[in-house]
Parts: structure tokens; C-alpha cells; sequence
């Protein structure tokens, strides 16, 4: 467990940055770091659940199918955010026809990410007891959250200046 807990945040600073960059335009995160997270996410899931091999090959295969149904989704709510953002920003004239058009679909982007976790859920029904189904979802929150600090504390106080934005100028 320890060893897990140490890893984590070089993984997931180094994974970060990464994907920060892929939001910019800029390179794709390196494959061989995000596998090894994967690969030790997994380990750990096993034990801390206690799978038996074929608990944890379904639980791979299902966390496989679902992640890359819930990228372009994922993906999709960044950029929504962003442009709101754009729209949101000190000094600038929103436009209330596309804020509106933004909120519209950031809310079909989370109604289609519940429904994959509805899905993922009923899936893991088949092969996990509801013990385990339990503690995975509050490992996986428990990462959502890990995750989310780390963005937070990389890019500041909320509604800050991002990396690489001038600050704004004297009031």
C-alpha cells in the first residue's frame, strides 16, 4: 500500500503535465508512464479488493471499454469548460446565447458520464460483491479527488490566471 502511495503523485504530477500539454496543443502524454500507472492502479485494486484472477481480468476489461467510452466525453467537458471560460472572463462581453449553448451541453456531458458509471456499475454486479463494488468506487473517488488536487495546486487559486495568461492589469 505504501509503495502504491509514494508513486502516485510522481505519476500523476508527470501525467498531469502531460495532459495539460495535450489540452494545449502540445505533445500526447508518454504511453509508457500512464501504462505503468495503470498497471499499478490495477495491482493495487487487486489486492485492496482482494480479486481472484478472473475477478480482476473482468474488472481490467470493463475499466478498459468504459475509460475509452468516457475520453471523447472527458474530453469534450474540458473544452466546454474552457470556452466558458473564454466567455466567463473579467472585462469581457458574454454572449447569452452561447453561454446558454455551453451549459446545454456540459449537462448532456455529465448525464452521458453518469450513464457510463450506471453501466460500469451494472457490469461490475456480475463478477464483484457488493462489498467490493463499494470499496472500488471509493478508491476510485478517493483518486478522482487526488487528481483534482493536483490540478488545482498546478494551476493556483481558482479562477486565477492559468499558466502561461499575463495577469491581469491594475484594477
Amino acid at each position: 500500500m505504501s509503495r502504491w502511495l509514494w508513486i502516485l503523485p510522481l505519476l500523476l504530477g508527470s501525467a498531469l503535465g502531460a495532459q495539460e500539454r495535450a489540452d494545449t496543443g502540445a505533445s500526447t502524454p508518454p504511453a509508457p508512464l500512464l501504462q505503468e500507472f495503470r498497471r499499478r492502479w490495477q495491482q493495487h485494486v487487486r489486492e485492496r479488493l482482494e480479486l481472484t484472477p478472473d475477478q480482476g481480468a473482468k474488472l481490467q476489461a470493463t475499466e478498459d471499454r468504459f475509460a475509452a467510452q468516457r475520453r471523447p466525453i472527458a474530453q469534450s467537458q474540458r473544452q466546454i469548460q474552457l470556452a466558458l471560460r473564454g466567455q466567463l472572463e473579467p472585462g469581457g462581453a458574454a454572449n447569452a446565447d452561447s453561454v446558454n449553448h455551453l451549459i446545454a451541453a456540459r449537462d448532456r456531458n455529465r448525464a452521458a458520464l453518469f450513464q457510463l458509471e450506471q453501466e460500469e456499475d451494472h457490469e461490475m454486479s456480475g463478477y464483484l460483491s457488493p462489498v467490493q463494488r463499494a470499496r472500488y468506487q471509493m478508491m476510485r473517488q478517493q483518486l478522482q479527488e487526488r487528481i483534482a488536487e493536483m490540478r488545482r495546486q498546478r494551476r493556483g487559486p481558482m479562477f486565477g490566471p492559468r499558466r502561461g495568461r499575463l495577469p491581469p492589469g491594475p484594477p
